[in-house]
């Protein structure tokens, strides 16, 4: 979304301390970057209405969800074409176990970043469903041992 204006300080400061604490009150917020509260309350809503803030969510713990397993997925299309990435993409949206989605410059078109239970659950995703989806020439799979660094 286009923004109305550019961020100053303040407004990175505001959008530095919701990357790590979506929940903080606005009188907390305004006391750790250091400006009054109803200033502070008055740069929030204008980071929500410009789109800079695209929302609030949970950070779950995978693993209370059965979803540990994490495998990364490179993807080639046989057509990229306008409409064959669009068709691409818009399947993608309708498939739970794929986490995050990204069209990439270089020897292949999308990675994928696939949570599932176990490396079972996800082999059976990867032959049913992300094989089945549009224009989908070949896959290559890297399994996460462990994350090292995530942000939610």
């Amino acid at each position: 979304m286009a923004h109305d204006r550019k961020l100053d300080r303040w407004d990175r400061a505001i959008l530095d301390e919701l990357s790590r604490d979506g929940r903080l009150p606005v009188t907390e917020l305004a006391r750790r970057i250091g400006l009054s509260k109803t200033p502070t309350g008055e740069r929030l809503r204008r980071l929500v209405a410009s789109g800079a803030i695209r929302g609030f969510r949970a950070v779950i713990d995978p693993a209370l969800l059965e979803r540990e397993h994490v495998a990364f997925v490179e993807v080639r299309l046989s057509d990229t074409t306008g409409r064959a990435l669009t068709a691409f993409n818009t399947a993608v949206q309708a498939v739970p176990e794929i986490e995050e989605c990204h069209m990439i410059a270089g020897a292949f078109d999308y990675l994928l970043k696939v949570r599932t239970k176990d490396i079972r659950v996800y082999r059976q995703v990867l032959g049913e469903v992300i094989s089945a989806l549009p224009h989908v020439a070949a896959t290559s799979t890297h399994v996460s041992m462990e994350a090292v660094k995530e942000r939610g």
